[in-house]
Protein backbone atom coordinates (compact mmCIF):
# COMPACT_ATOMS: atom_id res chain seq x y z
CA UNK A 1 0.00 0.00 0.00
CA UNK A 2 1.28 3.51 -0.56
CA UNK A 3 2.08 6.06 1.75
CA UNK A 4 -0.64 8.45 -0.17
CA UNK A 5 -3.55 6.02 -0.11
CA UNK A 6 -2.52 4.87 3.56
CA UNK A 7 -2.86 9.10 4.30
CA UNK A 8 -5.82 9.34 2.53
CA UNK A 9 -7.62 6.57 4.10
CA UNK A 10 -7.04 7.78 7.47
CA UNK A 11 -8.25 11.39 5.96
CA UNK A 12 -11.24 10.48 5.13
CA UNK A 13 -13.95 12.28 6.35
CA UNK A 14 -12.00 13.81 8.88
CA UNK A 15 -10.92 17.84 8.46
CA UNK A 16 -9.05 18.52 11.74
CA UNK A 17 -5.59 17.00 13.18
CA UNK A 18 -4.24 17.70 16.45
CA UNK A 19 -3.76 21.60 17.69
CA UNK A 20 -0.90 23.03 15.90
CA UNK A 21 1.08 25.05 18.74
CA UNK A 22 2.42 28.20 18.27
CA UNK A 23 6.99 28.42 17.77
CA UNK A 24 8.69 28.10 20.06
CA UNK A 25 10.57 31.19 20.13
CA UNK A 26 9.74 34.40 17.97
CA UNK A 27 11.41 36.07 15.92
CA UNK A 28 14.08 39.16 16.42
CA UNK A 29 11.52 41.86 14.92
CA UNK A 30 8.44 40.38 17.33
CA UNK A 31 11.01 41.54 20.30
CA UNK A 32 10.98 44.69 18.85
CA UNK A 33 7.33 45.57 18.86
CA UNK A 34 6.66 44.69 14.92
CA UNK A 35 3.87 42.27 13.31
CA UNK A 36 4.17 38.71 14.52
CA UNK A 37 4.06 36.99 11.31
CA UNK A 38 6.34 37.72 8.68
CA UNK A 39 6.02 36.68 5.50
CA UNK A 40 8.22 35.63 2.85
CA UNK A 41 6.53 35.05 -1.20
CA UNK A 42 8.78 33.20 -3.64
CA UNK A 43 7.15 33.61 -6.92
CA UNK A 44 6.28 37.49 -8.59
CA UNK A 45 4.47 36.12 -11.32
CA UNK A 46 1.31 35.68 -12.36
CA UNK A 47 -0.56 35.27 -8.73
CA UNK A 48 2.20 36.02 -6.44
CA UNK A 49 1.54 39.57 -6.82
CA UNK A 50 -1.67 39.82 -5.61
CA UNK A 51 -1.11 37.37 -2.38
CA UNK A 52 1.55 39.42 -2.18
CA UNK A 53 -0.58 42.55 -1.94
CA UNK A 54 -3.61 40.70 0.09
CA UNK A 55 -0.78 40.53 2.86
CA UNK A 56 0.48 43.67 2.83
CA UNK A 57 -2.80 45.19 3.46
CA UNK A 58 -3.29 42.90 6.68
CA UNK A 59 -1.98 44.40 9.86
CA UNK A 60 -1.59 41.17 11.72
CA UNK A 61 1.21 40.20 9.42
CA UNK A 62 4.29 41.87 7.79
CA UNK A 63 5.61 41.27 3.71
CA UNK A 64 9.41 40.69 4.57
CA UNK A 65 10.58 39.41 1.25
CA UNK A 66 9.45 38.34 -1.97
CA UNK A 67 12.12 36.28 -4.89
CA UNK A 68 12.01 35.63 -8.05
CA UNK A 69 14.47 34.52 -10.66
CA UNK A 70 13.81 37.16 -13.13
CA UNK A 71 14.95 40.73 -12.02
CA UNK A 72 12.45 42.11 -14.29
CA UNK A 73 9.22 41.12 -11.83
CA UNK A 74 11.63 41.95 -8.93
CA UNK A 75 12.02 45.57 -10.08
CA UNK A 76 8.18 45.73 -10.11
CA UNK A 77 7.69 44.31 -6.83
CA UNK A 78 10.28 47.13 -5.54
CA UNK A 79 8.61 49.73 -7.14
CA UNK A 80 5.09 49.04 -5.45
CA UNK A 81 6.16 47.76 -1.87
CA UNK A 82 9.94 49.54 -1.40
CA UNK A 83 10.11 48.49 2.05
CA UNK A 84 10.09 44.40 1.21
CA UNK A 85 13.24 42.88 0.44
CA UNK A 86 13.77 41.53 -3.14
CA UNK A 87 15.95 38.36 -4.19
CA UNK A 88 16.65 36.21 -6.75
CA UNK A 89 17.57 33.66 -4.24
CA UNK A 90 14.54 31.79 -2.76
CA UNK A 91 17.14 29.57 -0.52
CA UNK A 92 18.11 32.64 1.16
CA UNK A 93 14.56 33.14 1.73
CA UNK A 94 14.00 30.31 3.36
CA UNK A 95 17.46 30.20 5.25
CA UNK A 96 16.25 33.79 7.05
CA UNK A 97 15.26 33.02 10.72
CA UNK A 98 12.92 36.26 10.60
CA UNK A 99 10.47 34.97 8.05
CA UNK A 100 7.70 33.05 9.83
CA UNK A 101 5.79 31.86 6.72
CA UNK A 102 6.57 30.94 3.48
CA UNK A 103 4.21 31.35 0.26
CA UNK A 104 4.84 29.50 -2.64
CA UNK A 105 3.17 30.84 -6.19
CA UNK A 106 6.28 29.39 -8.04
CA UNK A 107 5.53 26.27 -11.15
CA UNK A 108 3.53 23.13 -10.47
CA UNK A 109 7.18 20.88 -10.89
CA UNK A 110 8.71 23.00 -7.95
CA UNK A 111 5.99 22.94 -5.34
CA UNK A 112 7.12 20.04 -3.51
CA UNK A 113 10.85 20.55 -3.23
CA UNK A 114 10.29 24.43 -2.12
CA UNK A 115 7.33 23.56 0.55
CA UNK A 116 9.27 20.69 1.54
CA UNK A 117 12.75 22.73 2.11
CA UNK A 118 10.22 25.79 3.88
CA UNK A 119 8.56 23.26 6.52
CA UNK A 120 12.44 21.78 7.38
CA UNK A 121 13.64 25.06 7.96
CA UNK A 122 10.41 25.20 10.53
CA UNK A 123 8.45 27.70 7.89
CA UNK A 124 4.46 27.39 7.80
CA UNK A 125 3.58 26.88 4.40
CA UNK A 126 1.14 28.03 2.19
CA UNK A 127 1.57 26.47 -1.32
CA UNK A 128 -0.23 27.19 -4.72
CA UNK A 129 -2.51 24.65 -6.87
CA UNK A 130 -2.16 21.53 -6.83
CA UNK A 131 -0.13 20.75 -3.69
CA UNK A 132 2.74 18.89 -5.76
CA UNK A 133 2.65 16.94 -8.97
CA UNK A 134 2.07 13.31 -7.12
CA UNK A 135 0.12 11.70 -4.33
CA UNK A 136 3.47 10.19 -2.87
CA UNK A 137 4.82 13.79 -2.61
CA UNK A 138 1.82 15.25 -1.31
CA UNK A 139 2.00 12.94 1.73
CA UNK A 140 5.23 13.63 2.73
CA UNK A 141 4.99 17.24 3.05
CA UNK A 142 1.90 16.30 5.13
CA UNK A 143 3.73 14.07 7.31
CA UNK A 144 6.68 16.84 7.72
CA UNK A 145 3.98 19.72 8.71
CA UNK A 146 2.32 17.22 11.34
CA UNK A 147 5.87 16.09 12.49
CA UNK A 148 6.65 19.57 12.72
CA UNK A 149 3.74 20.98 14.03
CA UNK A 150 3.27 23.59 11.31
CA UNK A 151 0.62 24.75 9.37
CA UNK A 152 0.11 23.33 5.67
CA UNK A 153 -2.11 25.10 3.45
CA UNK A 154 -2.84 24.85 0.09
CA UNK A 155 -4.10 27.69 -2.19
CA UNK A 156 -7.39 26.50 -3.19
CA UNK A 157 -8.82 29.61 -3.41
CA UNK A 158 -12.78 29.64 -4.13
CA UNK A 159 -13.63 27.79 -1.11
CA UNK A 160 -12.40 30.84 0.95
CA UNK A 161 -15.21 32.97 -1.32
CA UNK A 162 -18.47 33.95 0.35
CA UNK A 163 -20.55 32.56 -3.16
CA UNK A 164 -18.85 28.64 -2.66
CA UNK A 165 -19.37 28.64 0.88
CA UNK A 166 -23.14 29.92 0.35
CA UNK A 167 -23.40 26.83 -1.71
CA UNK A 168 -22.20 24.23 0.47
CA UNK A 169 -24.47 25.94 3.58
CA UNK A 170 -27.22 25.03 0.95
CA UNK A 171 -26.02 21.66 0.63
CA UNK A 172 -24.93 20.93 4.35
CA UNK A 173 -28.95 22.19 4.99
CA UNK A 174 -30.96 19.92 2.75
CA UNK A 175 -32.14 22.69 0.98
CA UNK A 176 -31.24 20.89 -2.72
CA UNK A 177 -32.75 17.31 -1.04
CA UNK A 178 -31.07 14.46 -2.62
CA UNK A 179 -28.37 15.85 -5.19
CA UNK A 180 -29.02 14.39 -8.85
CA UNK A 181 -25.34 15.71 -10.62
CA UNK A 182 -22.58 18.57 -10.33
CA UNK A 183 -21.75 19.63 -13.50
CA UNK A 184 -19.05 22.41 -14.06
CA UNK A 185 -17.38 24.32 -16.74
CA UNK A 186 -14.12 26.12 -16.85
CA UNK A 187 -13.33 27.14 -20.17
CA UNK A 188 -11.24 30.50 -22.07
CA UNK A 189 -8.55 31.32 -24.45
CA UNK A 190 -5.38 30.24 -22.57
CA UNK A 191 -3.06 30.55 -20.55
CA UNK A 192 -1.00 27.57 -22.00
CA UNK A 193 0.92 26.12 -18.93
CA UNK A 194 3.96 23.89 -20.16
CA UNK A 195 4.36 21.44 -17.14
CA UNK A 196 1.06 20.30 -16.40
CA UNK A 197 -2.08 19.54 -18.99
CA UNK A 198 -5.56 21.52 -18.48
CA UNK A 199 -6.77 19.03 -16.13
CA UNK A 200 -4.23 19.83 -13.57
CA UNK A 201 -4.18 23.93 -14.44
CA UNK A 202 -8.12 24.08 -14.74
CA UNK A 203 -9.76 21.41 -13.27
CA UNK A 204 -8.11 21.61 -10.00
CA UNK A 205 -10.23 24.37 -8.89
CA UNK A 206 -13.69 22.69 -9.46
CA UNK A 207 -12.76 19.63 -7.90
CA UNK A 208 -11.01 21.47 -4.90
CA UNK A 209 -14.92 23.40 -5.07
CA UNK A 210 -16.59 20.23 -5.55
CA UNK A 211 -14.54 18.28 -2.42
CA UNK A 212 -15.43 21.34 -0.27
CA UNK A 213 -18.99 21.25 -1.16
CA UNK A 214 -20.02 17.58 -1.18
CA UNK A 215 -18.02 16.49 1.39
CA UNK A 216 -17.20 13.27 0.06
CA UNK A 217 -14.88 11.75 -2.56
CA UNK A 218 -16.47 9.80 -5.75
CA UNK A 219 -15.07 5.97 -5.74
CA UNK A 220 -13.97 5.89 -9.36
CA UNK A 221 -13.29 8.62 -12.78
CA UNK A 222 -13.41 8.77 -16.18
CA UNK A 223 -11.29 11.72 -18.32
CA UNK A 224 -10.96 12.17 -22.11
CA UNK A 225 -9.30 14.98 -23.64
CA UNK A 226 -7.24 16.08 -26.72
CA UNK A 227 -3.76 18.15 -27.39
CA UNK A 228 -4.19 20.65 -30.11
CA UNK A 229 -0.87 22.20 -30.13
CA UNK A 230 1.68 20.43 -31.08
CA UNK A 231 4.20 19.91 -28.61
CA UNK A 232 1.79 21.29 -26.04
CA UNK A 233 -0.23 19.25 -22.72
CA UNK A 234 -3.81 18.25 -23.19
CA UNK A 235 -5.39 21.61 -23.87
CA UNK A 236 -9.28 20.25 -23.54
CA UNK A 237 -10.56 17.49 -21.12
CA UNK A 238 -13.88 15.82 -19.43
CA UNK A 239 -14.06 14.81 -16.21
CA UNK A 240 -16.55 12.81 -15.07
CA UNK A 241 -16.77 11.11 -11.31
CA UNK A 242 -18.98 8.47 -9.99
CA UNK A 243 -19.78 8.79 -6.28
CA UNK A 244 -21.75 5.93 -3.70
CA UNK A 245 -24.82 7.57 -4.71
CA UNK A 246 -26.43 7.80 -7.87
CA UNK A 247 -24.54 11.37 -7.76
CA UNK A 248 -22.86 12.02 -11.05
CA UNK A 249 -20.36 14.83 -11.65
CA UNK A 250 -18.90 16.21 -14.92
CA UNK A 251 -16.09 18.65 -15.74
CA UNK A 252 -14.99 20.19 -18.86
CA UNK A 253 -12.52 22.67 -18.98
CA UNK A 254 -10.79 24.01 -22.00
CA UNK A 255 -7.43 26.49 -22.78
CA UNK A 256 -8.69 26.52 -26.53
CA UNK A 257 -12.51 28.12 -25.76
CA UNK A 258 -13.45 31.76 -27.64
CA UNK A 259 -15.32 32.73 -24.60
CA UNK A 260 -14.81 32.80 -20.73
CA UNK A 261 -17.10 30.51 -19.08
CA UNK A 262 -16.80 30.24 -15.00
CA UNK A 263 -20.42 27.76 -14.48
CA UNK A 264 -21.51 25.18 -11.99
CA UNK A 265 -25.15 23.49 -11.40
CA UNK A 266 -25.51 21.49 -8.82
CA UNK A 267 -29.10 19.60 -8.60
CA UNK A 268 -30.93 18.13 -6.46
CA UNK A 269 -34.26 16.26 -6.15
CA UNK A 270 -35.86 19.97 -4.42
CA UNK A 271 -34.03 22.39 -5.88
CA UNK A 272 -30.95 23.62 -8.30
CA UNK A 273 -28.09 26.01 -8.26
CA UNK A 274 -26.50 27.53 -10.71
CA UNK A 275 -23.28 29.28 -9.61
CA UNK A 276 -21.79 31.69 -12.11
CA UNK A 277 -18.88 33.53 -11.19
CA UNK A 278 -17.98 35.83 -13.47
CA UNK A 279 -21.51 37.51 -12.57
CA UNK A 280 -20.64 40.52 -10.59
CA UNK A 281 -23.18 40.18 -8.13
CA UNK A 282 -25.90 37.14 -8.13
CA UNK A 283 -23.21 34.75 -8.66
CA UNK A 284 -25.00 32.06 -6.78
CA UNK A 285 -28.87 31.56 -8.00
CA UNK A 286 -31.64 28.41 -6.08
CA UNK A 287 -33.68 27.57 -8.68
CA UNK A 288 -37.38 25.80 -7.18
CA UNK A 289 -37.37 23.51 -10.44
CA UNK A 290 -37.33 20.06 -11.02
CA UNK A 291 -39.79 16.97 -11.68
CA UNK A 292 -42.23 15.24 -9.36
CA UNK A 293 -43.76 12.11 -9.20
CA UNK A 294 -47.37 10.87 -9.82
CA UNK A 295 -47.84 8.16 -7.30
CA UNK A 296 -51.86 8.54 -7.15
CA UNK A 297 -53.25 4.77 -8.52
CA UNK A 298 -56.36 6.91 -10.52
CA UNK A 299 -53.56 8.56 -12.23
CA UNK A 300 -51.01 5.48 -13.30
CA UNK A 301 -52.60 6.13 -17.06
CA UNK A 302 -50.95 9.49 -17.28
CA UNK A 303 -47.73 10.67 -17.38
CA UNK A 304 -45.40 9.26 -14.20
CA UNK A 305 -43.21 12.85 -14.27
CA UNK A 306 -45.01 16.20 -13.38
CA UNK A 307 -42.29 19.85 -14.07
CA UNK A 308 -42.21 21.81 -11.44
CA UNK A 309 -41.55 25.57 -11.88
CA UNK A 310 -40.88 27.97 -9.21
CA UNK A 311 -39.47 31.04 -7.77
CA UNK A 312 -35.51 32.39 -8.14
CA UNK A 313 -34.03 33.20 -5.36
CA UNK A 314 -30.32 35.18 -5.50
CA UNK A 315 -28.89 35.18 -2.23
CA UNK A 316 -26.97 38.00 -0.91
CA UNK A 317 -23.22 36.89 -1.80
CA UNK A 318 -20.72 38.78 0.17
CA UNK A 319 -17.87 40.48 -2.55
CA UNK A 320 -15.08 40.51 -0.58
CA UNK A 321 -11.90 38.83 -2.25
CA UNK A 322 -11.49 34.89 -1.46
CA UNK A 323 -7.44 35.81 -1.52
CA UNK A 324 -8.00 38.20 1.48
CA UNK A 325 -10.15 35.68 3.44
CA UNK A 326 -8.08 33.04 2.70
CA UNK A 327 -4.83 35.18 3.61
CA UNK A 328 -6.71 35.84 7.16
CA UNK A 329 -7.29 32.14 7.56
CA UNK A 330 -3.80 31.16 6.97
CA UNK A 331 -2.48 34.10 9.71
CA UNK A 332 -5.15 33.03 12.13
CA UNK A 333 -4.23 29.19 12.02
CA UNK A 334 -0.69 29.83 12.61
CA UNK A 335 -1.63 32.04 15.68
CA UNK A 336 -4.00 29.92 17.11
CA UNK A 337 -3.10 26.86 16.36
CA UNK A 338 -6.19 26.21 13.64
CA UNK A 339 -6.17 23.25 11.09
CA UNK A 340 -6.85 25.16 7.48
CA UNK A 341 -9.92 24.54 5.50
CA UNK A 342 -7.33 23.63 2.97
CA UNK A 343 -4.73 21.51 4.32
CA UNK A 344 -2.49 18.89 3.21
CA UNK A 345 -5.05 16.13 3.29
CA UNK A 346 -7.32 18.66 0.94
CA UNK A 347 -4.61 19.10 -1.26
CA UNK A 348 -3.83 15.38 -1.47
CA UNK A 349 -7.30 14.17 -2.18
CA UNK A 350 -7.60 16.63 -5.30
CA UNK A 351 -4.18 15.15 -6.09
CA UNK A 352 -5.18 11.47 -5.80
CA UNK A 353 -8.28 12.45 -8.28
CA UNK A 354 -5.98 14.13 -11.10
CA UNK A 355 -3.64 11.11 -10.78
CA UNK A 356 -6.57 9.16 -11.79
CA UNK A 357 -8.05 10.92 -14.29
CA UNK A 358 -4.87 11.58 -15.48
CA UNK A 359 -4.52 7.36 -15.60
CA UNK A 360 -7.85 7.26 -17.59
CA UNK A 361 -6.52 10.03 -20.01
CA UNK A 362 -4.01 7.91 -21.11
CA UNK A 363 -6.42 4.93 -21.49
CA UNK A 364 -9.34 6.69 -23.38
CA UNK A 365 -11.55 7.68 -21.16
CA UNK A 366 -11.11 3.71 -19.26
CA UNK A 367 -12.91 3.91 -15.86
CA UNK A 368 -10.23 4.16 -12.99
CA UNK A 369 -10.64 3.50 -9.29
CA UNK A 370 -9.81 6.24 -6.68
CA UNK A 371 -7.89 5.87 -4.09
CA UNK A 372 -11.38 6.63 -1.77
CA UNK A 373 -12.82 3.50 -3.89
CA UNK A 374 -10.08 1.62 -3.47
CA UNK A 375 -10.17 2.24 0.43
CA UNK A 376 -13.69 1.10 0.77
CA UNK A 377 -13.26 -2.56 -1.61
CA UNK A 378 -15.47 -1.25 -4.17
CA UNK A 379 -15.40 -2.18 -7.67
CA UNK A 380 -15.57 0.63 -10.67
CA UNK A 381 -18.69 -0.64 -12.36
Amino acid sequence: MSIALDIARKANGIRRLPTLGRRESPSAVEAVGEPEIQIGVIGYGYWGPNLVRNFWDIPACRVRAVSDKREGQLTLAAARYPAITTTTDCHALLADPAVDAVVIMTPVSTHFELALEALRAGKHVLVAKPIATSSEQAAVLIEEAERRNLVLMVDHTFIYTDAVRRIKQLVDDGSLGRLYYYDSVRVNLGLFQHDVNVLWDLAVHDLSIMDYVLGEQPRAVAATGAAHIPGQPVNIAYLTCFFDSNLLAHHHVNWLAPVKVRRTLVSGERKMIVYDDLEPSEKVKLYDRGVTLNSEPERVAESLINYRTGDMWAPQISLTEGLRVEANHFLECIRDGLQPLSDGHAGLRVISLLEAASRSLAHRGQLVETSAGLARGQLAV
